[in-house]
């Protein structure tokens, strides 16, 4: 049997070459456009992180919802439940043609015997991703608490392992803030287990000063689930295709070495109200991808 990367369906050596290629490529500056031609373009569903419309979420889950799927999105990732039941939200997704691609869970729902309840939670919701969205700057303040905290993740991988499901980690800003000269982002994902999701946050990661690029280089077949947010240094109000951020490049890295299955907009500026930013991000994105 050949030896297959973790969800890519690519033997070993080939998902190897790859990746040398498409590093390669990158580096070499326009050469990443040429990525998709080699590779093929994926369809990769899109999904919104609900905390982009959590007002109106915390208004009218089941109205909300019902209008994000009218935009066209693919599924939708839970960032709180407003008091709803698993079974409830499980019907909202079907009656709408949606699909469950992550949540954002707060470490604590992941701990002790919090754990059995949030596994069985997903599990109706239909989402295999568990997504820790923060983890306390002034708890990790060293390079061994990041390490500290990577095994405690690599633990949390193998006990929801069998459900079939993955824990990962969403950024912010502050784990590219280096100590003694390396970055956090590094010191976790260089210590944790390849089923630990690197959920990269493209706008977060530019507001701390880090590219994406190289990031995603580095941990091939890690992106499982990506934030797809705009950063522009002049444009505080740029949404997906307005800014800084080189949108292709980082297209091809995640659909051929990334192994990222969805992609999953979070849009948090106020220059649009919440439902109507939303719905001009994923027209932008179409628009990049020749979708539109």
């Amino acid at each position: 049997m050949k030896d297959k990367i973790h969800g890519s369906g690519l033997s070993r050596r080939r998902f190897l070459a790859a990746s040398a290629s498409v590093t390669g490529l990158c580096m070499a500056g326009s050469g990443c456009l040429e990525v998709g031609k080699m590779f093929g373009k994926k369809q990769i569903p899109v999904g919104l992180q609900l905390y982009s419309v959590r007002a109106d979420c915390a208004k009218d889950l089941p109205g909300t919802i019902e209008k994000v799927a009218r935009m066209g999105y693919d599924g939708v990732e839970f960032a709180g439940y407003y008091d709803y039941s698993a079974k409830d939200l499980r019907k909202m997704l079907d009656d709408n043609g949606l699909k469950c691609c992550g949540t954002h869970t707060q470490m604590t729902t992941l701990e002790g015997d919090n754990l059995a309840g949030t596994i069985e939670f997903n599990k109706i919701l239909g989402n295999k991703y568990l997504i820790v969205p923060w983890l306390a700057p002034e708890q990790h303040k060293t390079l061994q608490d990041w390490k500290n905290t990577a095994e405690v993740f690599n633990e949390l991988a193998a006990k929801v392992k069998p459900h079939r499901m993955m824990v990962g980690y969403h950024n912010h800003t502050h784990e590219f803030q280096a100590i003694d000269g390396i970055m956090p982002w590094d010191v976790f994902f260089g210590n944790t287990v390849k089923e630990v999701i690197m959920q990269f946050d493209t706008g977060n990661a530019m507001h701390g000063g880090a590219n994406a690029l190289p990031y995603l280089q580095r941990y091939p077949g890690r992106a499982v689930t990506v934030h797809i947010k705009e950063y522009s240094k002049t444009n505080p109000a740029a949404l997906i295709g307005e800014g800084d951020i080189p949108w292709q490049e980082l297209f091809a890295i995640c659909e051929t070495t990334g192994g990222t299955k969805w992609y999953i907009i979070e849009e948090e500026k106020d220059a649009y109200p919440p439902l109507v930013g939303v719905e001009k991000s994923l027209q932008n994105y179409k628009k990049l991808r020749g979708l539109s």
